[in-house]
C-alpha cells in the first residue's frame, strides 16, 4: 500500500488549504484514515482520523477549523483546513492502517509528508 500526499503550501493566517491523500497498490481494506503533523522540534501528533464508521477524532487545536472527509471508495481522503494559524505550520503526513489481502496482517502506512506554512 502506497500513500501519496499533496496539497501543502504557503498561506497567510486566516487562509485555507486542502490536503489530499491517495492510497494505491494492493488493498484489501483500509481503516483509520487520517492526518498527523510534525512541527519543527516537536513530536508527530494526530490532527484528525476516522474512527468507527464516519466518526472523526480531531485534535483540540483544530476542532471546528479542520474537516476530514473521504471518497465513497475510501481510497482518497482530504483534510480541509480553514482559519489557518501560524501554529498550524508543520509537515503533514497522511496515515492509515491497512490489510493487503484476506490472509495478511494489518500494518501502518504513511505518506511522504506535505509541508504547510502559515505566515502571521
Amino acid at each position: 500500500v502506497q500513500l501519496q500526499a499533496s496539497g501543502g503550501g504557503l498561506r497567510q493566517a486566516g487562509g485555507s488549504l486542502r490536503l489530499s491523500c491517495v492510497a494505491s497498490g494492493s488493498i484489501f481494506m483500509l481503516r483509520a484514515m487520517g492526518w498527523y503533523r510534525q512541527a519543527p522540534g516537536k513530536r508527530r501528533e494526530l490532527v484528525a482520523a476516522f474512527t468507527e464508521g464516519d466518526n472523526v477524532d480531531y485534535a483540540d487545536s483544530v476542532r471546528g477549523r479542520f474537516t476530514l472527509s473521504r471518497t465513497s471508495a475510501n481510497y482518497t481522503w482530504y483534510l480541509h483546513m480553514n482559519s489557518l494559524k501560524s501554529e498550524d505550520t508543520a509537515v503533514y503526513f497522511c496515515h492509515c492502517r491497512g490489510i493487503r489481502s484476506p490472509i495478511s496482517q494489518e500494518y501502518d502506512y504513511w505518506g511522504q509528508g506535505t509541508e504547510v506554512t502559515v505566515s502571521s
